[in-house]
């Protein structure tokens, strides 16, 4: 399946597997990369010394392409870019902040860099930074997402219409199906989150990897607009952070309730109660824990199936 997504990675198929903190750790990006997508190194829950410990243990786990998805909202950002040029990683996803701010710098470096949109304005401005690509997120998505509430299969046509470079579709795909769908609307390839958080290799905590298998249509809520947008899963904390909100409570008092290390507590330890599970609506369409590579052949088997089927409408 070669086209410019497949082209600009040297993969096989057009399927990036999302950078999730807590979950993307050398063992599922290393499976996604061997199956033949491209696997990320989630960079966001990790220190630097972390993150290159990650990065040479997927080396050592597959030849061939990797990245690092590297969240710039977060804290020693300088030391993380370090350790990514330092170890010789090809392919960097920047969210959550300026394309500008590293664009030149990695892409100076040989680097193949993408970044993470959720609107029309920021696609353009990723664009004239210089990006390779772009991965335009609808309000669906998992994790940490943009304020604006438009959805995937939205945002990719009207990004489509303003942009010359590749576009990657996330947010709300997990199928073959989902990944037919956002190209016909446009989309070069599909980067997928909650599909593979689920996953065997991913590190998410077994109990958080059960509530993903449990979430239901209207489990999750996009929540924290006034600091760091989330999409979360409705739990006991969730709950008291929507009673502080009901109170008319200050930013402050609700920064002084999350506290520190809330996504580690709920994703990477399991404390479902108290801590933050992020995961996207189409967890809803997820019913079982398997293996990454097979996630992968399912996603490209049903995409090729259902192709082949609607050629005789």
């Amino acid at each position: 399946m070669k086209n410019k997504i497949t082209q600009l990675f040297n993969i096989k198929y057009p399927i990036i597997q999302g950078g999730m903190v807590w979950v993307s750790g050398w063992k599922l990006a290393a499976a996604v990369s061997n199956a033949g997508g491209l696997g990320l190194i989630g960079a966001g829950s990790m220190y630097p010394d972390v993150l290159k410990e990650h990065i040479r243990k997927c080396k050592k786990a597959t030849d061939k392409p990797f990245g690092v998805n590297v969240p710039m909202l977060y804290p020693d950002i300088e030391k993380i870019m370090d350790v990514i040029i330092g170890e010789g990683v090809k392919i960097v996803f920047t969210s959550a902040g300026n394309p500008k701010t590293w664009t030149s710098f990695l892409k100076d470096k040989g680097i193949t860099v993408v970044h993470v949109v959720s609107s029309v304005k920021f696609a353009l401005k990723a664009e004239v930074a210089g990006v390779d690509a772009l991965v335009c997120e609808g309000f669906e998505a998992g994790g940490h997402n943009g304020r604006e509430e438009t959805t995937t299969f939205t945002l990719i046509p009207m990004v489509k219409e303003q942009v010359s470079i590749p576009v990657i579709a996330a947010g709300g795909i997990s199928s073959g199906k989902s990944m037919l769908a956002a190209m016909v609307l446009g989309a070069n390839g599909v980067q997928i989150g909650s599909r593979f958080a689920a996953t065997l290799e991913s590190s998410a905590h077994v109990n958080f990897k059960q509530t993903i298998i449990d979430v239901k249509d209207g489990d999750t809520y996009l929540t924290l607009k006034e600091l760091a947008p989330v999409r979360l899963v409705k739990n006991k904390f969730y709950n008291a952070l929507q009673t502080l909100y009901k109170e008319n409570s200050s930013i402050e008092d609700i920064k002084e309730f999350l506290g520190r290390a809330r996504a580690k507590k709920g994703m990477f330890e399991g404390d479902l109660d108290e801590g933050e599970l992020e995961i996207g609506q189409v967890a809803g369409l997820i019913h079982q824990i398997k293996p990454a590579k097979q996630v992968l052949e399912e996603i490209i088997t049903e995409f090729n199936k259902v192709k082949l089927k609607m050629s005789f409408f």
